[in-house]
């Protein structure tokens, strides 16, 4: 990626999680944020990684609600960004935060797993510093 679509992306996320919050009104948006937009070379269209909150049913719903709001937030893209074609959105799941916690828990568990003994074990280990005489 170019500097000037990375700084697009950036400038998209700010925006669309302003907009989103302020102006989509659709019960259906859930708690949501923006993780990461990408967009083309051209600037023609983004793609929007959106973590929703929430079982699976919610984050389809609230993914459903933004894309049938595409329109709408584009329309009040507009004014905010000094382009001169606004991107068109593509709306995504992004469950890497999810994966992040599951790795996370896997290696809690390994590392419970590999715990040392208990004190009362260590106390009769010949490296304890403890005359054994």
């Amino acid at each position: 990626m170019t500097r000037r679509t990375l700084q697009v992306g950036e400038l998209l996320r700010e925006e669309l999680t302003d907009i989103i919050r302020r102006e989509v009104k659709d019960p259906r948006v859930g708690f949501m944020s923006i993780t990461n937009v990408d967009v083309t070379p051209d600037l023609r269209s983004a793609r929007v990684f959106v973590s929703v909150l929430g079982t699976d049913q919610e984050r389809e719903k609230t993914l459903d609600a933004l894309r049938s709001a595409a329109k709408f937030i584009r329309f009040h893209l507009k004014p905010r960004l000094r382009m001169r074609q606004i991107p068109d959105l593509e709306f995504r799941d992004d469950r890497s935060m999810e994966y992040a916690e599951q790795i996370s828990a896997t290696l809690r568990e390994i590392k419970q797993s590999q715990a040392p003994p208990a004190t009362g074990e260590a106390e009769s280990s010949p490296l304890s510093g403890k005359d054994n005489a």
